[in-house]
């Protein structure tokens, strides 16, 4: 079975929760433009998506409707790789690096279509004490305001000594150098800390991720721009 996987006394669970295939259709029938880009530090990527894959060709039990979602699955996961000097993104023939350009793997994710994956750099996060320092990078650019990034993890923390993702804004229109942010400046905007019960217990729950984070994304881009503005009249 693609969709489960055996655990003890031969049970099976689900390889992905029926929430995600949820926001899948949700979004679907709300006639949404997105992408979805698995990101993980292991090995799973194959698997979950080939699952995926499976779903969207209408072969899971609770969402044949799925067949419809006309978006393509990348079956050959990624890599990204960090070190102080540049995060490194390679899938294929593709190479980009950030030590030009730091917007241009924004560019990457900003623009792709349909699903796929991107194996993180596990031991660069251990290697910086598993902070956000050594975390999975995000970009982020509120000048930006037809694309929403958003990140959903369970090890997303609000202490940056001990969370999983890197977050960086570009403060300045256009600019290629952004900015650190911690957790908590985007925390239920673009990061979302999973609650794995939840999500278990209801279907719903990622698609409601999702919209709590739209309503909270428009005030984060009503406040930047007018902290920017606040910059511009000061200068004059």
């Amino acid at each position: 079975d693609v969709f489960s996987v055996q655990g003890e006394h031969s049970k099976r669970y689900h390889l992905i929760l029926p929430a995600f295939f949820r926001l899948l259709d949700s979004l679907h029938r709300d006639g949404r433009t997105f992408a979805v880009i698995f990101r993980t530090f292991g090995t799973d990527l194959p698997r979950a998506l080939r699952a995926v894959s499976c779903a969207l060709a209408g072969q899971h039990p609770q969402f044949p409707a799925l067949r419809d979602v006309a978006l393509p699955v990348d079956l050959t996961p990624g890599q990204i790789r960090c070190s102080k000097r540049e995060v490194v993104l390679t899938k294929g023939a593709e190479r980009m690096a950030t030590r030009e350009n730091r917007r241009k793997l924004y560019d990457y994710f900003s623009s792709f279509e349909g699903i796929g994956g991107f194996q993180d750099h596990y031991d660069w996060w251990a290697r910086n004490q598993f902070s956000s320092r050594g975390g999975k990078p995000l970009w982020i650019d509120p000048h930006d305001p037809d694309i929403h990034h958003i990140f959903i993890d369970d090890n997303i923390r609000l202490d940056d000594a001990d969370t999983i993702v890197r977050p960086q804004v570009f403060s300045k229109q256009g600019s290629s150098s952004p900015r650190c942010v911690p957790t908590s400046e985007l925390y239920n905007v673009c990061l979302v800390q999973t609650d794995l019960l939840e999500a278990i217990a209801n279907e719903d729950y990622f698609l409601n991720c999702v919209r709590r984070c739209e309503e909270s994304y428009d005030h984060y881009l009503a406040c930047m721009e007018k902290d920017t503005l606040d910059q511009q009249w000061d200068g004059q």
